[in-house]
């Protein structure tokens, strides 16, 4: 994994296909967040299959669902493929209630 951003107890890391974040996502890092995964998937090749993995963010988040549908848009944009959206238990349930795992391929939706 290379590290592309550590700010304010948040960490987002890359592999080939994944883009990966832990830690406590407000408002104050989500736009450094939202810029360095968008830098990321913008240098992906065209139908390339990528990962969300959110799984390891602590708290339920706003901001975190709000830079996950900014990748997302940049993904599209760069005509990459979303695989797999992975989120933690608190994430899952926020997703849930906005209706976001009928929009995207959330892994282990809440029935």
């Amino acid at each position: 994994m290379t590290r592309l951003l550590e700010n304010g107890g948040v960490c987002l890391e890359a592999d080939d296909s994944t883009l990966k974040v832990e830690g406590q996502v407000g408002f104050e890092e989500a736009s450094a967040l939202a810029e360095a995964g968008h830098d990321w998937l913008v240098d992906q090749p065209a139908g390339t299959s990528v990962t969300f993995d959110l799984s390891g963010v602590a708290d339920v988040s706003s901001a975190a669902l709000s830079v996950m549908l900014e990748w997302a848009r940049a993904a599209r944009a760069a005509g990459l493929e979303l695989q797999v959206v992975r989120l933690s238990p608190a994430l899952r349930r926020l997703a849930d209630l906005a209706g976001l795992e009928r929009l995207l391929p959330v892994e282990n939706a809440l029935a």
